[in-house]
């Protein structure tokens, strides 16, 4: 694991083993869960991969509960619920910050990103104070495309000097704004943030001086971008695209032969 340095917001967290009630129920029996002891994060931007299913959503929930985040998104200061389906993980984590705080703080779910907007617009329809969507961009996030309202997040409600962890924030990025989100990151980071992002993305696992954790059926381990089977596997098809859709294709028949 690399050493924590000066500056880090998040340094590691800690699975409390002996506190665990048992690893063959939900969420421990996930093997990314029955193998973590602790995890080290890069003061810059640390990655969460593996195919569906590993549990880096469960993971990236329980570090955001864990700190005071809302479990459906957002600052620490939204407290909507719209379904209460988040695990216990987080009761068992120990969770390692530095001495500095952090001035920002931001939990990005995909998956519950329209509550998020939802709960936005009810509370900006009381009377007095602010409008909260003025610090999103000033339009309501349900009123621009998906893609759109995420990158308005990232680039208006996002302001440095932050903690921001995000779950699958490229799940409606095209390529072309997965892109301008690394730059949007390297931005961040420039003002002293720190990302800890779970991802499918080839693309937005490519920022570099970063440490991304691979979750498998045999545990976590720490690989390169290279190593990667998000970017094995797309650098595969795309350099091999005519035999791979074959392959694919010919299995498809097979299977509609045995039914």
């Amino acid at each position: 694991m690399r050493q924590s340095q000066q500056g880090i917001y998040l340094r590691s967290i800690q699975l409390l083993r002996d506190k665990v009630p048992s690893f063959e129920t939900y969420p421990f029996h996930l093997k990314a869960i029955q193998c973590l002891d602790k995890l080290a994060f890069h003061p810059k931007v640390t990655y969460i991969v593996g195919e569906n299913g590993m549990g880096k959503s469960t993971l990236m929930e329980a570090i955001a509960v864990g700190l005071g985040f809302n479990p459906e998104g957002g600052t620490i200061n939204f407290n909507f619920s719209t379904t209460p389906t988040h695990s216990e993980l987080h009761h068992y984590l120990r969770i390692a910050r530095s001495a500095t705080k952090p001035r920002d703080g931001f939990f990005f779910r995909a998956e519950s990103y329209y509550n998020l907007a939802t709960n936005i617009d009810e509370i900006d329809k009381g009377e007095g104070g602010p409008r909260i969507i003025d610090s999103y961009g000033g339009k309501s996030l349900h009123e621009q495309s998906h893609g759109e309202s995420f990158f308005s997040t990232f680039l208006h409600r996002f302001n440095g000097n932050g903690l921001y962890i995000m779950d699958e924030p490229e799940a409606a990025l095209s390529p072309f704004r997965q892109m301008a989100m690394l730059s949007r990151i390297n931005q961040l980071v420039g003002r002293n943030s720190q990302f800890i992002i779970a991802t499918h993305s080839p693309i937005l696992m490519a920022y570099p001086d970063a440490v991304i954790y691979n979750l498998t059926t045999d545990g976590i381990e720490e690989c390169a971008l290279e190593e990667t089977d998000h970017y094995l596997l797309m650098k595969q098809f795309m350099n091999n695209r005519e035999r791979m859709l074959q392959e694919l294709f010919l299995d498809e028949d097979q299977s509609e032969g045995r039914e």
